[in-house]
């Protein structure tokens, strides 16, 4: 008999099946999880990032191409630019953190590049996590060159790769963020730098569950062996270009508030397999199906669409699309969203606000029936100035269509 399958065997099929058994699996980067988890709810983003499918791939064959990515300029530049950050074995990487982020530490003559290749995403992760116990316990400045992390996301794992992280000399990791947009005079575009620290936020919980399964004690024992948990730091760095320049400068960002409402989101997330068991039977995004089915496929999964999706997700105009269409009130914005209750379509929020239904008893329904009778007002004393006199011919105000 051929031996059962387990559990993590049997979703990974799953996925494959949801994926199309001949697509190869896309990584899901840090940038994709800060971005999902800002929108826990949407449970049609989780599955397909945690089934791997090529959302871009996948909007093109819906029929709604998204400009959302990366130029290939920029790219090149910030590849260039991380090249130089990271030369003659990041000495000057190296420097700037004990600039910045540990002065009292010994400077960094020459500090250790371990090798951290080996086969596939899980033997890099286990090469990873084996060189930071050794750096740990060397007790010496350790570069480790865009390790590879692993991270348990909805019951599905993501491998992750930082740019670097750093061991210092008391056994303390850093996370090491190098963008290529401009630091002018000490300071950056500040939602660049909140994007960043939302991406460091991902790094750091990953590296806090590789601490948490090494330890570092002095004889080597892991954390379950009364071992010592090494320390992240709450606190990374920032390496961008100074002013117009090539040069490196840096900056230290405390990333705690990012790092916990990164940790609750991502613990909101309903799993892979909850969503995936929902499906019906045969369902596939394969980007070589027909339109009609792969439309049939990705609206079988619920979806919660929000303005910010424009800015992160690659289905954006789709989701929006349909968002509108059923007039959703998360498309204008969750802000006004919150303020309004158990009133969810636009449809609702008129017939409220113009008295056709509502509880008159809810203060959404009341406020909003207010702004409506404002609104007349405010129409009626247009149309009719203070002084009696009529509008001037052509003057008149139209009569304005409620705002949808």
């Amino acid at each position: 008999m051929p031996p059962p399958r387990t559990p993590g065997k049997v979703l990974r099929q799953r996925l494959a099946e949801l994926r199309g058994s001949a697509v190869p699996p896309k990584a899901l980067d840090a940038r994709a999880l800060a971005a999902l988890a800002a929108n826990p709810g949407c449970d049609r983003r989780a599955l397909l990032d945690g089934a791997g499918v090529d959302k871009a791939q996948l909007a093109d064959a819906l029929g709604s191409p998204s400009a959302f990515g990366q130029s290939q300029f920029a790219f090149m530049r910030g590849n260039a630019f991380e090249a130089r950050v990271k030369a003659d074995g990041g000495a000057e990487l190296l420097r700037l953190v004990h600039e910045k982020l540990d002065p009292g530490a010994e400077p960094p003559a020459a500090g250790v590049v371990p090798d951290l290749s080996a086969v596939g995403p899980e033997g890099r992760a286990a090469r990873t996590a084996l060189a930071l116990r050794e750096a740990t316990t060397a007790a010496a400045w350790t570069l480790l060159d865009h390790p590879m992390l692993a991270l348990d996301v909805a019951g599905s794992p993501a491998f992750l790769e930082p740019d670097a992280v750093v061991v210092h000399p008391d056994g303390s990791w850093t996370v090491v963020e190098i963008k290529s947009f401009p630091m002018l005079d000490g300071s950056a575009d500040p939602a660049k730098v909140g994007a960043a620290a939302r991406q460091s936020a991902v790094y750091v919980l990953a590296l806090e569950e590789v601490a948490a399964r090494l330890g570092a004690g002095p004889e080597g024992r892991g954390a379950e062996d009364g071992g010592t948990v090494p320390d992240v730091r709450h606190r990374v760095l920032l390496v961008c270009p100074k002013d117009f320049s090539n040069l490196p400068t840096a900056s230290a960002v405390d990333i705690r508030k990012q790092r916990a409402v990164t940790r609750r989101q991502l613990a909101r997330l309903t799993r892979v397999e909850d969503i995936a068991d929902t499906l019906p039977e045969g369902t596939c995004f394969a980007p070589d199906l027909p339109a009609a089915d792969l439309t049939t496929a990705v609206e079988s999964v619920p979806a919660t669409y929000a303005p910010e999706c424009l800015a992160a997700c690659e289905l954006a105009f789709h989701c929006r699309d349909r968002s509108r269409a059923e007039g959703v009130v998360t498309s204008l914005g969750r802000s006004l969203r919150s303020e309004l209750g158990g009133l969810t379509t636009i449809g609702e929020v008129l017939a409220a606000a113009h008295g056709a239904a509502g509880d008159p008893d809810d203060p959404a329904v009341v406020a909003l029936r207010r702004a409506a009778a404002l609104r007349s007002e405010a129409l009626r004393g247009r149309a009719t100035p203070p002084t009696g006199r009529p509008e001037p011919a052509g003057e008149a105000l139209p009569e304005v269509a409620p705002c949808r």
